[in-house]
């Protein structure tokens, strides 16, 4: 059974950091590409930041880059998303999504909310 479950989500505020985190099971992790998406209320999802099944690629989007990082590992077969510099407008539903390398395979988590306000 393919499982991610994301952990970590909770209350900041702005300015403040927080560090999700995805466990994966029931699939080859090391072919897969690993990436965080986010959906705020009323709005689409979005990709946040992404990682190569290599880790030799990492993409973010601007909105937060050099302030999040996406760290893998394989041997334990999780990927984190490490927020800095928490603003409002990164309140919203952080998936976890996993992408084969070779072809049209994914997998998506259940989500948990982060919620960034004074």
């Amino acid at each position: 059974q393919v499982l991610l479950v994301e952990s970590g989500g909770g209350s900041v505020q702005p300015g403040r950091s927080l560090r999700l985190s995805c466990a994966a099971s029931g699939f080859t992790f090391r072919d897969y590409a690993m990436s965080w998406y986010r959906q705020a209320p009323g709005k689409e999802r979005e990709v946040v930041a992404q990682i190569t099944s290599t880790g030799g690629g990492v993409f973010y989007a601007s909105s937060v880059r050099g302030r999040f990082t996406i760290p893998k590992d394989d041997g334990e077969k999780t990927v984190d998303l490490q927020m800095s510099s928490l603003k409002p407008e990164g309140t919203a539903v952080y998936y976890c999504n996993a992408e084969w390398r070779f072809g049209d395979r994914a997998y998506w988590g259940r989500g948990t909310q982060v919620t960034v306000s004074s």
